[in-house]
């Protein structure tokens, strides 16, 4: 037993005081002569005893009712150490969407909230944060009807990084308990439960609010499988981890539906469906399903908008046709020229200019090329066999500190594609190894910071450059190289003609850097806005004389179908979607030894083991005991 108080027991010195009082309060008792004292003698040795036995009586009481009070002030009780020690709580409470289930005919985020707030005690302090909001320092009644209207959202912080932010929300005294009590569905994408590491002594808590499965069924993605002049063939890909074999799936052109079908689903718990819509239409695509689990993959927004196509000039003397054949007209508006005949007032208005193995680039092509450059164009050099490596170094020299050194004769073959490169993301599935690379009579050799996209057997680059300059090293006609015949040559111009002008895809992940370009000049003042029915936003964005650079890295929060507009009229559309991450529903195993699958559980067992027991309460009433018992004695006991 502890004491609240314990320096209020000296108070127990008291007892003293009736002791001494009955010590010595004796009573001397006078003879008197009397003529028959027999019976008498007997009377009052009864009486004496009596008298004796109650003061016996009155001195226990009194001491007792003494003990009592001072216990009583003194407060005993009873508890373990923990409970007696300083304690800082913080929670985190996952929001993410996969919290978003429903399980029992309800759902699990809302359940955990209203939990949450029935059994957390209420006059507990405590800090809780989630993946975007912070509560610092509160009582449950303080934030409750917040936590009543949170919503989920597409952020899921890893575990790692739960850690080290709740972390900073203890306070630096060593002597405190420190909790931190992670709440989550605890999906696998968070990390490894059992390798976490905390920079302070701090107990951690996992608490998992539900075992019981959620069945969910996902739109994963849409794409164009097939273009042609008068159709277009879209896919849309789904998932699910439910017993159903088909779903019905609804394509929506805004909110007006032009198509309904049925996904059947393998073996592997996958299905695609087909649609067919007019090419010569603007789609606001959406495509729907009706699916108990998560809701927030059971739309897919996309948008099929009127092309613009991106202008190439090929400027040189040497044969254009495989650029013909890239640059088709679907996606782009080719132009060829040969230098003598150059309107040089045109180069301004490309997206990307080519100069394909000119001997000697003139001072005034420069010149027009650096411009186009700054103002958001791209180009690229196709070096001539005999070229003029001064000219070329005139142009080079700004991009990347890049220099042309001199001409090597010697074939070599063009043996290592840089899958990383922007040329040739998502290009190849897997490392290209057994692959008929082809081969270069002669090249130059070229001092550079750009990065490369294709190289020799050497490791001396072929290909260089990125957004605004390419450099070849060596010439590609078919006198020098078969280049042009190799599969390398579509995914290598082909990439260099779209990223000279980036449209919009035909959908973008919310989270992730997208960047668009729009070929439309702005006026001082004027700014590009992005707006649907219910948000409205500014981007991030660089003007150039021609065209205006977009980006959403930041915005949108909210999946759905956005107009791009300047001066309140619409230029084109961008649809949104968020990350699917969320939907694979793969769970981590909760280490066994600091968890728990209920809420309340955890509650009603730290409040026992925090708990308290006091009993002043029952030595204040056995003080009041006394009192009645010693009134007794003092009325009924002679």
């Amino acid at each position: 037993m502890q004491f609240k108080y314990p320096e209020l027991l000296w108070g127990l010195l008291l007892l003293l005081i009736p002791i001494i009082i009955h010590l010595f309060q004796l009573r001397r008792f006078k003879k008197t002569p009397f003529t028959n004292v027999k019976f008498l003698k007997q009377v009052v040795s009864e009486s004496r005893k009596s008298s004796t036995l109650k003061k016996w009586l009155l001195l226990f009481t009194r001491m007792g009712l003494l003990a009592a009070l001072v216990l009583a002030f003194a407060q005993p009780f009873i508890a373990n150490d923990d409970a007696l020690q300083e304690k800082e709580t913080v929670f985190y409470l996952d929001d993410s969407f996969s919290m978003n289930g429903q399980i029992e005919n309800s759902n699990l985020f809302k359940n955990t909230i209203q939990d949450f707030i029935k059994y957390i005690p209420k006059d507990q302090r405590f800090t809780l944060f989630t993946n975007k909001q912070v509560f610092k320092d509160v009582e449950v009644k303080d934030i409750q009807n917040e936590l009543l209207n949170l919503t989920v959202t597409a952020d899921q912080l890893g575990v790692t990084k739960i850690i080290l932010k709740g972390n900073t929300y203890f306070s630096d005294n060593a002597a405190s308990q420190k909790n931190l009590v992670v709440i989550s569905d605890f999906q696998q994408r968070m990390g490894d439960l059992s390798k976490v590491d905390t920079t302070k002594n701090i107990n951690i808590q996992y608490i998992k609010p539900s075992n019981a499965p959620i069945t969910n069924t996902s739109i994963d993605s849409v794409f164009i499988a097939e273009r042609t002049n008068d159709n277009i063939e879209l896919v849309a890909l789904l998932s699910t981890n439910a017993n159903d074999e088909t779903i019905p799936v609804s394509l929506y052109n805004d909110n007006k539906l032009i198509a309904k079908t049925s996904a059947k689903f393998d073996t592997s718990n996958t299905a695609e469906v087909r649609f067919t819509v007019n090419a010569n239409d603007v789609v606001l695509g959406k495509v729907t399903i009706t699916d108990a689990g998560l809701d927030y993959d059971n739309q897919f927004f996309f948008n099929i908008d009127k092309k613009s196509k991106i202008k190439v000039l090929a400027i040189g003397d040497s044969s254009a046709d495989f650029l013909r054949r890239i640059y088709t007209e679907d996606d782009f508006n080719l132009t060829e020229s040969t230098l003598n005949q150059l309107n040089y007032s045109t180069i301004e208005n490309q997206d990307l200019v080519i100069l394909n193995e000119i001997q000697k680039i003139p001072s005034a092509l420069n010149t027009a090329l650096k411009s186009l450059s700054n103002n958001g164009g791209s180009f690229v050099l196709i070096p001539s066999v005999d070229g003029d490596i001064a000219s070329y170094n005139e142009l080079t020299s700004a991009y990347f500190n890049s220099r042309f050194l001199n001409g090597v004769s010697q074939e070599i073959a063009i043996s290592e594609v840089k899958t990383a490169h922007p040329l040739f993301i998502n290009v190849f599935d897997k490392k290209v190894n057994d692959f008929q690379f082809p081969t270069v009579k002669k090249y130059f050799k070229i001092n550079s910071k750009a990065p490369t996209a294709l190289s020799f057997q050497n490791k001396e680059p072929f290909l260089i450059g990125n957004k605004n300059g390419y450099f070849f090293t060596a010439a590609i006609s078919s006198d020098n190289s078969n280049f042009k015949n190799s599969p390398l040559i579509v995914p290598a111009f082909y990439n260099m003609g779209m990223n000279s002008l980036k449209l919009p895809p035909l959908y973008a992940t919310i989270g992730t850097d997208v960047e668009i370009e729009l070929p439309i000049t702005l006026q001082q003042d004027d700014i590009i806005k992005i707006a649907n029915e219910t948000n409205e936003f500014i981007p991030q964005q660089r003007v150039l004389p021609k065209k205006v650079q977009v980006n959403f890295i930041e915005n949108p929060k909210e999946a759905g179908i956005y107009k791009i507009m300047h001066n309140n009229k619409t230029i084109r559309s961008i649809g949104f979607n968020n990350n699917r991450e969320e939907s694979a529903l793969i769970y981590a195993t909760l280490p066994e030894n600091n968890s728990d699958t209920s809420l309340s559980n955890f509650f009603l067992e730290s409040q026992k083991n925090n708990a308290i027991n006091e009993f002043w309460k029952w030595f204040a009433i056995l003080a009041l005991a006394f009192v009645l018992i010693e009134t007794a004695l003092q009325r009924f006991l002679k």
